[in-house]
């Protein structure tokens, strides 16, 4: 795993033995214990890189600690291991990780540690060895038990009943149904007036086996994430791709919690996130609120835009033309025989962003100034419209935003160049 972990103090290379000759080696050795265990057990190794961002830090540091104390003659006591360890058991027990992965994760690691010591042993040094390994057997039996019991804090704490009490309070309100006997479940205050964000995640499909697991990572950064910036009182719906946050009058302001949430989701997550925001709504218009931001926020995912927050004089094009009626679906057909043709979609949209610099456009999609000219012009008989004329540019630029943001049933994926560009109708 690219993790990269600096070492603090000066080279060990006169320590004896073999507790010296591992802390020479210490970041190669940490990188492969990680491999070992959490790197290459399924459903783990189909997780993003950076889900396990923590773990090899931890290694690293528990590592160092422990072969000092090997050198030092003295005891490497459970305080001490789990001050490394049980943060990231933490984690891992929120997020749901299963338990038997990560025991099964630990004592992997625990035989690379084994391995790595009788690699670097000398042929005199089996007394030490004998004694490295029953030190090293000793750690493991700290974290094991750090491990159960820290995932049987997380069970049996209240955190996560009053979180589930919470989301079903806010699904209540978004639903428009009685919520009194579940905000007396999440211990919580009914206010009159919320503010309503909408949050939208552009994300790609997981693999089937980690796709849970990465659910709850997402679930756990976005609740931490409010906690921090809105506050306990704020609640949520999240999925892990899209939530209805709303934040109770009282709890400050949430002028600014839109784009600062949405900016550290986004690199919390690696993805954009698109939020869009109502300003105070009394507790009864809370439904009515929460779809209304919704789309905004879906078609600020859809349209392609950044990061950011949204509101409708935002997005009042693309809001106009996804309004049910025949002349959306009459754009939409003008745009069907290019759904088989993505080489002429891409050149249409190219065409669209830069206009009449023909030349400059024909070089994003790096092909001839002639190929493009020609493309142009199987776009106007397939179409019946002629980008290169101003007023069938405009029809051309309306029906490729309806393809975007209402993709007709079985035609492809839109290009990359065309999904990835913020409205540029």
């Amino acid at each position: 795993m690219p993790v990269a972990v600096s070492s603090a103090s000066s080279p060990s290379s006169a320590l004896p033995g073999i507790a010296g000759r591992m802390l020479d080696r210490l970041p190669q050795v940490a990188e492969r214990i990680l491999s070992s265990g959490l790197g290459t057990t399924a459903p783990a190794a189909d997780l993003p890189a950076d889900h396990f961002v923590e773990v090899l830090p931890a290694i690293h540091g528990c590592a160092r600690a422990f072969l000092r104390s090997i050198e030092q003659g003295r005891e490497f006591t459970q305080d001490e291991v789990s001050a490394f360890v049980g943060p990231v058991v933490e984690r891992h027990a929120e997020d749901r990780l299963p338990l038997r992965m990560l025991m099964e994760a630990v004592h992997l690691s625990a035989q690379q540690v084994l391995q790595e010591a009788v690699s670097l042993s000398e042929p005199d040094e089996v007394d030490q060895l004998v004694e490295f390994g029953s030190r090293t057997l000793e750690l493991l039996m700290h974290i094991n038990v750090i491990t159960v019991e820290g995932y049987a804090a997380v069970e049996q704490s209240i955190y996560h009943p009053e979180r589930e009490a919470r989301r079903a309070l806010c699904a209540a309100l978004v639903d428009g149904q009685p919520a009194a006997g579940q905000a007396a479940r999440a211990d919580a205050v009914l206010a009159e007036h919320y503010a309503v964000l909408a949050v939208q995640l552009r994300t790609d499909p997981e693999p089937a086996t980690a796709a849970n697991l990465l659910v709850r990572r997402r679930i756990r950064i976005l609740q931490h994430a409010l906690d921090r910036i809105a506050g306990a009182a704020a609640l949520h719906t999240f999925d892990g791709e899209s939530a209805i946050v709303l934040l109770p009058a009282g709890s400050g302001s949430h002028e600014t919690t839109g784009a600062t949430l949405a900016t550290e989701l986004a690199e919390q997550f690696g993805t954009d996130v698109m939020i869009a925001e109502t300003s105070w709504t009394a507790r009864e218009a809370v439904p009515v609120a929460a779809r209304e931001a919704t789309e905004i926020a879906q078609l600020a995912r859809l349209s392609g835009r950044p990061t950011g927050v949204y509101r409708l004089d935002d997005l009042l094009l693309e809001y106009q033309l996804t309004r049910p009626g025949p002349a959306r679906d009459r754009l939409a057909d003008r745009i069907v025989p290019l759904r088989r043709t993505p080489h002429l979609m891409e050149t249409l949209d190219a065409h669209l962003r830069h206009g009449s610099d023909r030349k400059a456009a024909a070089a994003e999609i790096h092909v001839h100034p002639n190929t493009f000219t020609y493309r142009l012009r199987r776009i106007a008989e397939l179409t019946g419209a002629d980008p290169s004329d101003p007023g069938g540019s405009r029809l051309l630029a309306a029906a490729l935003a309806v393809h975007r943001l209402r993709p007709a049933p079985g035609g492809p994926a839109v290009p990359r160049t065309v999904r990835d560009e913020a409205g540029t109708c």
